[in-house]
């Protein structure tokens, strides 16, 4: 279903990225899902540190199961909704929801409005996100995994893949791309 998704949304969008590597962007990211499984909710990672930057409340999250994620961001919801959205990584592609003017939406809720229509949606977003920042963009097009993980995901993504005991982002997207786009022998 995936493929099928990201072949519409390329379609929609016009993009001339790789659909390979976007599919193994995407696939490392959010593990190929918008939505949790169990509830139907859109996918969400609340960071407590924008959101504190914006209102001076701390709002205490450890990144857990995604009722965790929902109990925190509900929190800081009643305190500044605005806030709350767009302190907060949502979807397939976990953009942040301070990246909407960006991304072309009229408001943060609008943001998260489309998110949740669908995985057509989120990955039309993603392409905007990428083909809007010109060093993500020459990074996707080098298939520089090195940078693509960088930029997206800051520069402390290797050393946060080592606290955590798993492969590093970049090595992961490189992987994953190596194994989509193999020859069959």
């Amino acid at each position: 279903m995936l493929k099928f998704d990201i072949g519409v949304a390329i379609k929609q969008s016009g993009t001339k990225l790789d659909p390979a590597l976007l599919e193994a962007f995407i696939a490392v990211e959010s593990g190929g899902k918008g939505f949790d499984d169990k509830t139907g909710k859109i996918l969400i990672q609340f960071e407590p540190k924008p959101f504190f930057n914006r209102t001076q409340q701390l709002i205490e999250n450890k990144v857990d199961v995604q009722s965790k994620e929902w109990e925190a961001f509900n929190k800081a919801f009643k305190i500044d909704s605005e806030a709350a959205m767009e302190s907060t990584s949502i979807g397939l592609p976990q953009i942040m929801g301070f990246h909407w003017k960006r991304l072309g939406y009229d408001s943060v809720g609008a943001m998260w409005d489309d998110f949740k229509k669908g995985l057509v949606n989120q990955i039309c977003a993603l392409i905007k996100f990428i083909e809007t920042d010109p060093r993500l963009l020459k990074a996707f097009n080098e298939k520089d995994y090195h940078l693509m993980a960088m930029y997206y995901n800051g520069a402390g993504y290797a050393a946060q893949a080592h606290k955590l005991g798993i492969k590093p982002y970049n090595e992961q997207l490189k992987a994953y791309y190596e194994n989509l786009t193999k020859t069959p022998r």
